[in-house]
Parts: structure tokens; sequence; C-alpha cells
């Protein structure tokens, strides 16, 4: 019975932990925007929640190596590493951030596009939010029918 009332929160409380990795990734990007070399990132939302839907071990945030990678997720020691909050949650896969695609090439072989990461930036924090809202107005629901009002 417990169950079936926290399942909903559960899918939700995962989509928030992806939402806010997904939020770093896109400030990474946004942190490097000057950095020589850097080539932007994303996680993909889709991809990462069937991940943390699916049954087993531990989801944790897999990093593509670029062409002049270290290992450790950066592509030059200037660039700023990116944190993962997503060893929370249960997963068959590895959700793997992906490079985005240059949709204009410049000089400094940078690819962040200012205009793509704000809007992604606006996209994911909306989406977050809404996701906030919707768990605490199930967390009332819950609250209410246990009180009897």
């Amino acid at each position: 019975m417990f169950a079936n009332l926290t399942n909903g929160l559960d899918f939700q409380a995962k989509a928030l932990l992806i939402r806010a990795d997904r939020q770093r990734v896109i400030a990474s990007n946004i942190a490097n925007v000057d950095t020589p070399g850097y080539a932007a990132r994303d996680l993909n939302f889709k991809d990462a929640m069937n991940s943390a839907l699916g049954a087993g071990s531990n989801l944790t945030l897999a990093r593509t190596p670029s062409p002049s990678s270290n290992g450790d997720g950066t592509s030059h020691p200037a660039h700023i590493p990116l944190q993962s909050t997503l060893g929370s949650l249960g997963g068959n896969d590895s959700p793997t951030l992906e490079y985005t695609t240059q949709s204009q090439p410049s000089m400094d072989g940078n690819s962040v596009d200012m205009d793509r990461e704000r809007a992604n930036f606006v996209d994911n924090s909306v989406r977050y939010e809404a996701t906030l809202r919707f768990i605490n107005g199930s967390s009332r629901t819950i609250l209410s029918a246990i009180q009897g009002q």
C-alpha cells in the first residue's frame, strides 16, 4: 500500500536529481564559454531517466572521451570538471554525457553556443521547478489524507 503511494514521488525524485545534474552540466558549459578548445557537453534526460528507472546497479555519470581528453571528463587541464549527483539512483546503465553539435565554428575551437546554453538553462530550470511543485503537491495530498482532512 505504502509503495503505491510513493511510486510517483520516487519517479519525481529521480527526475529532480537528473535535472539538477543537467543544470550543472549546462552551467559548466556557460562557465567555459571563453576557454579555447572547450567542447560543450549535455546530458540526455530521456536516457538518464530510463537508466534510473531500471533496477540494478548504481547510476553513475559516464563521460565519453574527447580526442584530447584527460580521462576525468575534461578535455584540457584548465577546464572545469563536472560533479555528478546521480550515484544515489538505481539503474541498469549509466547515462552518457554527450558532446553537443557545434552550430557555429569558432576560431579558438570552443563549441559553446551561449544562446542555446541560455535556452537550455531556462528550460531545465522551469522543468526543475515544476518537478519540485509536483513533489510538494503530492506530499501535501498524502499528508492531508493521513490527517483525514
